[in-house]
């Protein structure tokens, strides 16, 4: 995509969706930024941390050279090479709200690329960490909702649990995931943790979910296919059956 097709798609995004809702504050910070001109590693860097300590320092793509891997680069100098497109925006949105999330899977990955060498297979560690990066979110729900989320049966999780949905909360985690949801379709899916943080506080989900990471649970991948527009809210076609 062109410098302004993505700057378009930033102007135009909508932070009052229900999947950028958390990040709005941040969100209509870094379009001002972006929007006046300054580079995605500068609007990032600029920004007042979230009342977490930790958060990195952007960098622009540039400061990545050679053949040094990406995670391995981030763990060794404790800076993001950032480059100018939304996909490496909302990684850097993820980054500052949940810095110690992030530093875990940042460690798992270049500790696994020590061990196994950057060009090897990914491996089930490796894997499980990018699928959860990318696309991962946590869902906070009652039980009735994840025994239908987990079978799969999707009538009695959007439609006859419908009023259930009043006490789940969503939590997007994946920085791909964000950027799909920009145009928003019924094929997206997140992989979803099970997450039992209701709370607002941000930094409180940030250290419950690093205090979960861990090689051997991200091998067993603990995530669930789930489709984020069947969220009742989350796309007004669903109210209709025939939506799913």
């Amino acid at each position: 995509m062109s410098v302004e097709g993505w700057q378009a798609q930033l102007a135009g995004l909508d932070a009052r969706q229900l999947w950028f809702e958390p990040y709005g504050a941040a969100l209509e910070e870094l379009r001002q930024a972006v929007g006046q001109g300054a580079r995605v590693a500068t609007a990032l860097s600029g920004r007042a941390e979230p009342g977490e300590a930790g958060v990195p320092r952007f960098v622009a793509a540039e400061n990545l050279s050679g053949a040094e891997a990406y995670e391995a680069f981030v763990a060794r100098t404790g800076t993001i090479p950032t480059r100018d497109n939304l996909h490496d925006l909302f990684n850097g949105l993820i980054w500052q709200h949940y810095p110690r999330a992030k530093r875990c899977l940042n460690q798992m990955q270049s500790a696994e690329i020590a061990r196994r060498g950057a060009a090897a297979a990914r491996g089930p560690v490796r894997d499980a960490v990018t699928l959860f990066d990318e696309n991962g979110a946590l869902l906070h729900a009652p039980a009735a909702l994840w025994d239908a989320l987990l079978a799969r049966d999707w009538r009695r999780l959007f439609v006859d649990s419908n009023p259930l949905w009043k006490q789940a909360r969503v939590l997007v985690f994946g920085h791909a995931l964000l950027e799909k949801l920009l145009q928003p379709r019924r094929e997206i899916t997140a992989h979803v943790w099970r997450a039992p943080c209701p709370g607002n506080n941000l930094a409180e989900v940030d250290a419950w979910l690093a205090a979960q990471l861990s090689a051997a649970s991200l091998a067993g991948k603990p995530f669930t296919p789930l489709p984020m527009l069947g969220i009742p809210g989350w796309c007004a076609d669903n109210q209709n059956f025939s939506f799913y």
